[in-house]
């Protein structure tokens, strides 16, 4: 709450207590809760080693991972009544033979029946050897391995008779296979036979046998990852995740399997958990002397507290603590009025709106504050900001920041309808509600490119407006989906400003990075998961990330390159926008362009009233020549 205050003295004092105190308990937890220092057994089936989420006989797994051991040497797995063999495991899937394995270099083209469900599809990955297609034009070049394996296992060079691959195709072409279909879809091109390989990564050598892609339904249980894990995208299998730990770690992943460890060598050798931290005889010790020396600071602690908190304060007729020092004397605060239409709230109004700021009204949270759900007497339903502040100095900035923003009208502002400065409280923003929620709950539900791309190009837009065509400039603090609301056009709405002047652009641009990427996975990024998401862009792997209801492979090429745009935008905005080399000037320009050139796509074409002119004119004097961005000056 703010301002809220002990006396001076005695609140450091206790703060810095209570922090201590805090200090010491999670040092005890993190003693006794430490890692154990080695990975779980894995079941065993001759030389398979089974991990999470595949299983002999464990009940806390799926049972779509269920897997039978046949003469304590080879594994089999059921899917819809058909039965295949485990030739080997890969991390995202595994390689299986045909149900009825015929030592033969082609197979009928039923010959492998299968259907995709929300655990298993065949992967992107398997390429495949037509025999005598009527249609020539199916067989792609480069992709042939240059050695694979016989039925015998011996290796057969592509040159020889037995290496013949035929018509070459690979399923990540996408032109005449895609997700869902099984092989018989190829009886369309008039081929009568095929085989199947995968080339694993990095390697030359083609390994014969169709290999299934594996992951876990996005909302189940059994899809949990460990604090320690990411998230990756199944790239075949529609709304299913599989579980990455970190780097440093290793394990499954999952919270229901072995999670994730530490992991680091040790004269020679991986070693997992505690191994990794420190020698287990300096943790005896540590152990000892905490459990010495912490009951008697906890009880030293207390025992300070309690004889601060004791001390007389004075109070406030709204219960409220403040300190009557000359430097923290109460300032009254005033606001123009006639060229604003907003209406001053009452602390208790917004309370009664919220019921009381309840959890239940709560639609998003950061670092600027928090946004509640109200309903005004008049049955107006609002957006109730209530603003992050710590001290009389920032409150004092934020009443100051409120009054100038309310003074701009722009389309992408979420209209200001009235505010709370009472003396004792948070200051409160009251802001209209768009029809459509929030941008982050459009993206749960599924949102087409074309609308996410038209909504980031006008936020970009509004926060380079207000960041260099105001003064002092305004700058949000905390950009993201859950701050972004739409209207019935799904016009962008920004709300939740951070209000404080101490403020960095370098932040904003790592906002706004974070937002982009949001809009490419469908999903919240946590700080870890932004780094691994940028690595894996960098390395090539968009489609890894991408969100899955956007159906990337199906997608249009123009629509699939600006996903790639708006990856490699974020990537720089993340590289580049701390050191003033790219800001949110460049970003929206970009952005802009992209939402520009949707209109050929069946989208809503945006930025009617932005000129065309990204060769000479800045992009600012295109935002303020816009009819629907107008800053009103204070006089």
């Amino acid at each position: 709450m703010c301002p809220l205050f002990l006396p001076s003295s005695s609140s450091s004092s206790a703060l810095f207590l209570l922090l201590l105190l805090l200090l010491t308990l999670q040092t005890l937890t993190s003693i006794s809760l430490s890692q154990p220092e080695a990975l779980p057994s894995p079941e065993k089936c001759g030389n398979f080693s089974i991990s999470f989420p595949f299983h002999l006989s464990s009940f806390s797994s799926p049972v779509a991972f269920r897997l039978t051991c046949a003469n304590s040497s080879t594994l089999f797995l059921h899917i819809n009544h058909q039965t295949y063999r485990v030739i080997e495991f890969f991390t995202d899937g595994l390689l299986v033979d045909f149900p009825s394995s015929p030592c033969r270099q082609f197979n009928d083209l039923r010959s492998f029946p299968f259907s995709t469900n929300q655990f298993f599809s065949i992967s992107f990955e398997n390429v495949i050897s037509l025999y005598d297609c009527e249609d020539s034009s199916l067989c792609k070049a480069g992709c042939e391995s240059n050695v694979l394996f016989g039925c015998d296992g011996r290796e057969e060079d592509e040159t020889s008779g037995g290496g013949d691959i035929g018509c070459c195709y690979p399923l990540s072409d996408h032109s005449a296979w895609r997700p869902g279909d099984d092989f018989s879809v190829f009886g369309k091109y008039g081929c009568r036979g095929f085989s199947s390989w995968v080339v694993p990564r990095g390697t030359n050598r083609g390994k014969r046998g169709v290999k299934l892609e594996w992951a876990i339904p996005r909302n189940s249980s059994e899809g949990t990852c460990d604090p320690e894990a990411r998230t990756v995208n199944a790239t075949a299998i529609q709304g299913s995740v599989r579980c990455v730990c970190r780097d440093g770690f290793a394990g499954d992943g999952f919270v229901h399997g072995n999670g994730c460890l530490r992991s680091c060598y040790r004269d020679g050798n991986e070693v997992y958990g505690n191994k990794c931290e420190i020698k287990k005889h300096n943790g005896k010790k540590l152990t000892v002397l905490a459990g010495v020396l912490a009951p008697l600071f906890i009880l030293g602690s207390l025992l300070a507290l309690f004889c601060l908190l004791k001390r007389p304060v004075t109070t406030t007729h709204e219960g409220q603590h403040f300190d009557h020092s000359p430097t923290t004397t109460t300032t009254s605060v005033s606001f123009r009025k006639g060229y604003t239409k907003t209406r001053l709230f009452t602390y208790r109004e917004l309370e009664e709106a919220t019921k009381g700021f309840q959890d239940s009204q709560k639609l998003t949270q950061g670092k600027t504050g928090t946004i509640y759900s109200g309903n005004l007497k008049n049955g107006t339903r609002v957006l109730v900001h209530k603003v992050l502040c710590e001290n009389q100095i920032e409150f004092l900035e934020i009443s100051s920041q409120i009054d100038h923003l309310s003074a701009v009208l722009h389309r992408n502002l979420a209209r200001i309808i009235g505010f709370c400065m009472d003396i004792g409280y948070n200051p409160v923003v009251v802001y209209e509600y768009p029809v459509n929620g929030s941008l982050e709950d459009r993206l749960r539900l599924g949102l087409d490119w074309c609308k996410r791309v038209n909504i980031v190009a006008e936020v970009a837009g509004l926060l380079a407006l207000l960041q260099y065509e105001n003064y002092p400039p305004i700058l949000h603090n905390n950009i993201g989906s859950g701050y972004i609301f739409l209207d019935e056009d799904f016009q962008a709405k920004v709300t939740g400003f951070g209000l404080q002047r101490k403020q960095r652009t370098d932040s904003c641009m790592y906002d706004v990075a974070v937002l982009l990427l949001e809009i490419v996975t469908g999903s919240k990024q946590r700080e870890e998961n932004v780094t691994q998401a940028l690595q894996r862009i960098r390395c090539g792997k968009l489609e890894e990330i991408v969100d899955p209801s956007l159906y990337f492979h199906e997608q249009p090429v123009v629509y699939r390159e600006q996903i790639g745009l708006v990856a490699d935008l974020a990537t720089r905005c993340v590289l580049f926008g701390g050191d003033g080399k790219f800001g949110m000037v460049d970003a929206a320009r970009e952005l802009l362009q992209i939402a520009e050139n949707n209109g050929g796509g069946g989208c809503d074409k945006k930025g009617d009233g932005i000129e065309e002119t990204f060769s000479n004119s800045s992009l600012l004097q295109m935002i303020s020549m816009s009819p629907d961005s107008i800053y009103l000056p204070k006089t």
